[in-house]
């Protein structure tokens, strides 16, 4: 209930503060285009990282950007269905734009390449010695989760373990940790006796838990998923969104875009 008015108070506010934006055209200093993503990791790298990308496509298009990092993908879908739309451009995860684009509000434009390829998988992930070996022992056992709209690190394995005949709903207390990071965290740290994530999310600790990836063991991987990228509100007139995809295109061409 209260994360709900959370959501609801944060689309207001932005909707409050763009108001007299509004007025003024789309990309300018005055009105920027919101680009809206949800952290896979720590909430201050995503954010860092996300402002340095907006600041590269301003220097290549001329248009001004404000970065938004949500807590969670229904904050982002909530933002691009408002009216106006408090969010312009999203990154979301598979599952998270299915939802968004069934309801008309995001349109693909890019799927990120990571290692060269278009997909990525997820993992199902337990503490080293807690018992778990195979997906029904995690029954009565406590499971973080990044979001419930998360691809990797909820929507499959809650797919899998049902298929395994396990009801998370039932079967599993759930905590929302999230990040992938987070989670990963939450299983080495024995917060949480197991949990979902994308492979490889333990590496994001490994500097400082040199030993993870023998504390954290992987119970099964997923099929590959598509990767997440960048959609578009429809709002966003057509000539702007080739500008931006175009600049996108040749920045990751550079070696400071790689």
């Amino acid at each position: 209930m209260f994360r709900r008015l959370t959501l609801v108070l944060l689309v207001l506010l932005l909707a409050a503060g763009l108001a007299f934006a509004q007025k003024k055209a789309l990309g300018s200093e005055e009105n920027p285009i919101v680009w809206a993503f949800v952290p896979s990791g720590e909430m201050e790298r995503v954010s860092a990282g996300a402002q340095q990308v907006a600041d590269l496509l301003h220097d290549r298009t001329g248009l001004y950007f404000k970065t938004l990092v949500a807590t969670e993908y229904m904050g982002v879908i909530e933002a691009l269905r408002a009216n106006p739309p408090t969010a312009h451009m999203t990154s979301l995860a598979t599952f998270a734009y299915i939802m968004a684009a069934d309801n008309g509000v995001a349109q693909a434009a890019l799927v990120s390449v990571r290692n060269k390829s278009p997909f990525y998988n997820g993992q199902i992930i337990a503490r080293a010695g807690s018992g778990i070996t195979k997906l029904t022992d995690l029954r009565g056992k406590t499971f973080a989760r990044v979001d419930p709209l998360s691809t990797s690190g909820w929507v499959i394995p809650m797919l899998t373990m049902k298929a395994a005949g396990i009801v998370p709903e039932r079967d599993l207390s759930i905590v929302d940790a999230g990040s992938h990071d987070a989670v990963v965290a939450a299983v080495y740290n024995g917060d949480v006796d197991a949990g979902a994530c994308y492979v490889d999310a333990r590496t994001r600790i490994e500097k400082d838990h040199p030993d993870v990836m023998e504390k954290v063991v992987v119970l099964q991987v997923s099929a590959p998923i598509p990767n997440d990228g960048v959609q578009f509100s429809p709002s966003v007139p057509k000539d702007m969104r080739d500008k931006i995809v175009k600049a996108i295109l040749d920045l990751v061409k550079t070696e400071v875009g790689k």
